[in-house]
């Protein structure tokens, strides 16, 4: 998302998290009802062009968007659709995925009133650490030639019982909607999302052997230190990593196993 999108979805979430707070749980409800909105949008190319057009009057615009979305969703989304559509977007997709991140805000916002925050990144985060390392379940979850109904239905069936209504409420809509994403990369943003209500980056930590209490608190202060904020640390195993850590916060990867290793030395050899 370029300068200019990011900055109009930086002013919306400014203007929606009063909108939440007052919401309380039935945030959760408002962000169901956005995602419903990102399918209407992506299933339409000339309402994306004619809600996004430049040139067009910002007022024609969110009359518009109050034409197709009164009814259809609450008022305070449907206020919040008309704030967005007068914004300039760079790219028509730019507005889509706005309200498809403000989606998984509400239903984190509803986690969040319900003291389920915590709970829900750490299912997230658990979540795609087992499909990444189930093939088999993981491929039927993103099989395409799969309907979406039956992806979602099959998501649905797996957590049943076993994680937080929010939590499955996006590893759901994960599955059956990810648009140009993977479900893996969707379930790591939503993760991340619920890391930055709490106000903390999210560490993901793979190592061949569990990390002892003392050395996770240990890599926890380090960084903190680095990053000047609190962190939040996810270890995930994997023999392949052979030794040592990969460590990745955000964009930032540090590769540090002897996987990584041997391999950088076989193809020095090799040139």
């Amino acid at each position: 998302m370029r300068a200019s999108s990011q900055a109009a979805l930086d002013r919306a979430r400014e203007r929606w998290e009063p909108v939440l707070r007052q919401a309380g749980e039935r945030a959760r409800t408002l962000g169901e009802q956005l995602f419903g909105v990102v399918d209407v949008l992506d299933a339409s190319v000339a309402l994306r062009r004619a809600l996004t057009e430049p040139s067009r009057d910002g007022e024609d615009k969110a009359g518009l968007t109050r034409d197709v979305f009164t009814g259809k969703v609450d008022a305070e989304a449907v206020d919040l659709l008309s704030g967005l559509v007068r914004e300039r977007w760079s790219e028509p997709r730019d507005l889509v995925d706005a309200v498809e991140i403000l989606a998984a805000d509400s239903i984190l916002a509803g986690a969040e009133q319900a003291g389920r925050l915590e709970q829900v990144e750490a299912e997230t985060y658990r979540l795609e650490r087992i499909l990444a390392d189930q093939r088999e379940l993981r491929l039927a979850l993103t099989d395409r030639e799969t309907g979406a109904e039956r992806r979602g239905e099959l998501m649905s069936r797996v957590l049943a019982g076993k994680v937080t209504p929010e939590t499955a409420a996006l590893a759901v809509r994960a599955a059956a909607q990810p648009r140009d994403h993977t479900l893996p990369a969707l379930l790591r943003s939503v993760a991340d999302q619920a890391a930055a209500r709490r106000e903390r980056l999210v560490a993901s930590v793979t190592s061949a052997v569990p990390l002892s209490g003392a050395q996770i608190e240990r890599l926890t202060r380090i960084l903190e230190r680095q990053h000047g904020r609190a962190v939040q640390v996810h270890v995930a195993l994997d023999p392949d990593v052979v030794g040592g850590l990969r460590i990745q916060v955000g964009d930032d990867v540090v590769d540090a196993t002897l996987a990584s290793r041997l391999a950088d030395a076989r193809r020095r050899l090799a040139g």
